[in-house]
């Protein structure tokens, strides 16, 4: 078999199509691959699809997969037309997307690289520049976005993920159900998250059973503003509360062993994360200090039940019966005179109902917390990145459950006629 008809064979390439000529260049380690349109090929233009006529050519090359240890090249004088609607335009070629430098086998590569290997470690290996990777990923992004069809979740997940440090977020919905990011957005304002709210029909709004998230303010006027029957669907996340309740232990830890220190006590010394480990996973030394402080004359010993027992009120399934047992915990916590607790408990009273709601709805935000490490790993194999949008673009790539990939070559209109 000629070389020629090697390629055309590799590259998928049918009339008006044809591989001319294969040169290699060993000192350079390049071999390019020319291709041609034939003479009589009539030309459509791939806006509207009308016959034209010819306007100029102009050379384009295009990376292609290596061959062997070489470098592969596709090189083609590609026409223009002059179409009477759109004017001068350049004509699709059926083994590369428009503006790209490189075919779509070359892409779908680097895509895959790219899902088991950061950026720059990519660039690296395929010997091209940090931004040629990139911008790959980008046009992968764009075309799984363009194809998603559309989304009618029932339940979502809400949280924000840290872009940088000093408060810099980014806010992420998730549809715990599929597993996958449907929204990225700057900031955790309340226009972060109605801009997702806003791209769903009545329909879809009005089908939300279940929105999980935390107690932040923007996110409850946003799901309120726009989801019908908000007040009943809003649930707290237990992690969340079960977090500030940490929060709020550890502190008063703080305060108590600063005031035993002065009293030449060190009861508390050390003791930091045997309040704050579960149980279940203490060492054994661990159990047998923490057993010995748990029944000691504490406060912090006080504030540890108050949230021992907060976590032991996520089980009910009558929302009737759910406030009783957070009205006596309410009673329990606001009188313990410790106001770290104190504060948390008036807190977690203002917004009962969406914990109540959590509990008689079964929904958790656990999902968008493990969506949320999966995000913090990503940027830690990136080392960061430089603005939001590329941030928004790799969870999208990582985590959006896109299609990513250019299209078969074999399937590709290339809007020419015989």
């Amino acid at each position: 078999m000629r070389d020629v008809d090697l390629y055309a064979q590799i590259l998928g390439l049918c009339e008006p199509w044809e591989v001319t000529s294969v040169d290699l260049d060993r000192a350079a380690g390049q071999l390019v691959v020319k291709v041609s349109l034939m003479a009589d090929a009539a030309l459509r233009c791939p806006h509207c699809g009308q016959a034209a006529p010819g306007y100029d050519r102009r050379i384009r090359r295009w990376r292609h997969l290596d061959t062997c240890q070489y470098v592969t090249i596709l090189e083609a004088e590609v026409p223009r037309l002059s179409c009477p609607e759109h004017g001068v335009v350049t004509i699709l070629v059926p083994w590369a997307e428009p503006d790209s430098g490189f075919t779509q086998l070359f892409e779908a590569l680097v895509i895959d690289w790219l899902k088991e290997a950061s950026t720059q470690a990519v660039a690296r290996q395929m010997g091209l520049s940090w931004g040629a990777i990139d911008r790959i990923m980008q046009r992968a992004v764009a075309r799984g976005l363009a194809r998603r069809k559309t989304v009618s979740p029932q339940r979502l997940c809400v949280d924000e993920t840290s872009f940088r440090k000093r408060h810099d977020y980014v806010t992420v919905v998730t549809d715990p159900q599929v597993g996958t990011v449907l929204h990225v957005a700057d900031d955790r304002k309340t226009g972060s998250l109605a801009g997702f709210y806003e791209g769903l029909s009545d329909a879809q709004r009005a089908g939300i059973e279940a929105v999980a998230m935390d107690m932040w303010p923007a996110y409850i006027n946003a799901t309120r503003a726009h989801v019908p029957g908000a007040e009943d669907k809003i649930a707290f996340d237990r992690f969340h509360v079960a977090k500030l309740l940490g929060e709020a232990v550890d502190q008063v830890r703080r305060q108590e062993h600063k005031q035993l220190r002065t009293q030449g006590r060190d009861d508390l010394t050390g003791s930091r994360y045997v309040w704050l480990t579960d149980p279940a996973n203490m060492t054994a030394a661990q159990q047998d200090r923490f057993r010995w402080l748990r029944h000691g004359a504490l406060k912090t010993a006080r504030a540890w039940a108050i949230k021992d027992l907060a976590s032991q009120l996520w089980d009910y399934r009558s929302r009737t019966w759910a406030k009783k047992a957070w009205d006596r915990w309410l009673g329990w916590a606001l009188r313990c005179r410790l106001p770290p607790i104190r504060k948390v408990a008036l807190t977690i009273k203002a917004h009962l109902w969406g914990i109540l709601n959590a509990i008689v709805l079964r929904q958790s935000n656990g999902h968008a917390e493990g969506m949320n490490s999966r995000i913090q790993r990503i940027k830690q194999r990136a080392c960061g990145f430089r603005n939001k949008e590329r941030f928004r673009n790799a969870i999208y790539f990582h985590l959006g459950g896109l299609d990513l990939y250019p299209d078969d070559p074999a399937n590709m209109q290339t809007h020419l006629m015989r």
